[in-house]
């Protein structure tokens, strides 16, 4: 499908108003008498003004930013990571001690992941040894895939795509991933590419953010190509510190990719648009820049250590980023009362003491894709926000069926709100995600449309079972 040009569209615009104007002049000069243009000789030219200034309003106005579509990575049945496939690759591991695979053990029953999930390639082969060929199999797998289904679904054509943003939080090879997809597609050679790592589990949140603010400033219709995945192979630990073994037990194989635009002749195919996006970092504190950190143990292992301090800096850094999103999302009535709690509160205890309530969130929105890092997480953040177990529930059964797919997870949890067909027509939405660093973000989408069922759903197969009692 190609749209219009951008000059295209503007000439429409342009003759449209133009025909406007001379419509309501003409329609001026034959209602008023000779007499009365001499009486008001500025009417014709206030009128021709006022008509100018609204045609330079129209076509100066930001553009909208539009979700076209989007689709997450599902991998083939025999990649399932189900008990016992962990069970077999610990018994054949020899880089672990029995106290490691206890600890594992442990924590994977306790960490709300179902029997769905999905490993890298690595743990299914002969040695069980991560390599760079086996994480780039990974990152490719996932990225493809998700992308020939979204071009399929949205009928754009590679040669339309002006911008690639593709973000991996730990792996950064070369050449970057987003040459890899520049190479498939064979995209265009003045294409602008953007490779983003480091970023952690918000990083889906920042590559749209990115896109919007790219889109935002151009000066013609253009399309962004957003590819949200990791690769989790090449991180795999195998030593002893059991803060790093966390990460084993819960970071599962994801990827999603989104199709934007500034077009607004698309606005009638788009699923959503992009209302506003926040981001907050909170690295200046040593507490969350410490959080969530890779390096390496003792015995020169590295890892990603996930410390027992991490679920207290979510909570404190979400109560500081909803002070700055508040304001931007919430009615009145509950801003009001939110203001009220805080200046309350502070008078009660001094300015540190954190407010007596926190305001419903659920008043702005209909729809949450909370950030899936853990089961803590995700209880945290219902404590924090006072959120019921309805509200968090594409958030803990996404974890169940998919496991932590770092950013990429609100896309599933997006996708479990269509295949529920729960999401209306003027439907506002919340995204959140958390990353190391530490960071916030969040995006705010109005949907416009209906959620549809559509065929790479990764839920298609198993929605019915959906949401389970044991989580």
């Amino acid at each position: 499908m190609k749209p219009p040009s951008d000059i295209q569209t503007q000439l429409l615009q342009l003759s449209f108003l133009s025909l406007l104007s001379i419509t309501f002049l003409l329609h001026t000069t034959l209602s008023y008498t000779h007499r009365h243009l001499l009486t008001h000789p500025l009417s014709l030219s206030s009128a021709l003004c006022a008509l100018l200034y609204l045609l330079h309003r129209r076509l100066s106005r930001p553009r909208p930013v539009l979700l076209l579509n989007y689709s997450c990575h599902k991998p083939p049945p025999h990649r399932k990571c189900t008990y016992k496939v962990c069970e077999s690759f610990l018994r054949q591991s020899s880089h672990l001690t029995p106290e490691s695979m206890e600890f594992m053990r442990n924590i994977y029953l306790k960490s709300g992941l179902g029997d769905q999930t999905y490993a890298p390639p690595f743990i299914f082969t002969s040695d069980q040894v991560p390599t760079l060929e086996y994480a780039v199999q990974e990152a490719q797998e996932g990225m493809f895939s998700a992308v020939d289904s979204l071009l399929r679904k949205t009928r754009i054509e590679p040669g339309l795509i002006d911008h690639v943003i593709v973000t991996s939080g730990s792996f950064s090879p070369s050449p970057s991933l987003s040459s890899h997809v520049v190479n498939r597609y064979g995209l265009r050679p003045d294409v602008k590419s953007y490779n983003l790592s480091g970023m952690g589990c918000s990083s889906g949140i920042i590559a749209i953010d990115l896109a919007s603010r790219v889109l935002k400033s151009a000066r013609k219709v253009q399309y962004a190509l957003v590819i949200i995945t990791e690769s989790i192979s090449l991180n795999w630990y195998f030593g002893e510190n059991r803060s790093m073994l966390v990460t084993n037990c819960i970071f599962r194989v994801g990827c999603a990719a989104a199709l934007l635009t500034n077009d607004p002749s698309q606005h009638r195919d788009a699923k959503m648009e992009l209302v506003d996006s926040v981001r907050t970092h909170h690295g200046a504190n040593d507490g969350a820049y410490r959080a969530a950190f890779q390096e390496e143990d003792g015995k020169g292992n590295t890892g990603v250590s996930l410390t027992k301090d991490l679920i207290r800096v979510a909570g404190l850094n979400l109560r500081e980023h909803i002070k700055i999103l508040a304001p931007r999302v919430l009615p009145l009535s509950q801003l009001g009362y939110y203001v009220f709690s805080v200046i309350t509160a502070a008078v009660a205890g001094g300015g540190g003491s954190k407010p007596a309530v926190v305001p419903d969130f659920t008043a702005a929105f209909e729809h949450m894709c909370v950030h899936t890092g853990g089961k803590a997480v995700i209880e945290q953040v219902g404590r924090v926000l006072g959120l019921g177990d309805e509200v968090t529930e594409p958030a803990r059964m996404s974890l169940h069926r998919f496991g932590n797919t770092s950013a990429s997870l609100v896309f599933y949890e997006l996708g479990y709100f269509e295949a529920k067909g729960r999401v209306k027509r003027g439907d506002r939405m919340w995204m959140i995600a958390f990353g190391t660093g530490f960071k916030v973000g969040s995006l705010v989408w109005r949907w416009l449309c209906d959620s549809t069922q559509e065929s790479d759903n990764p839920w298609n197969d198993c929605i019915d079972e959906y949401p389970v009692k044991d989580w």
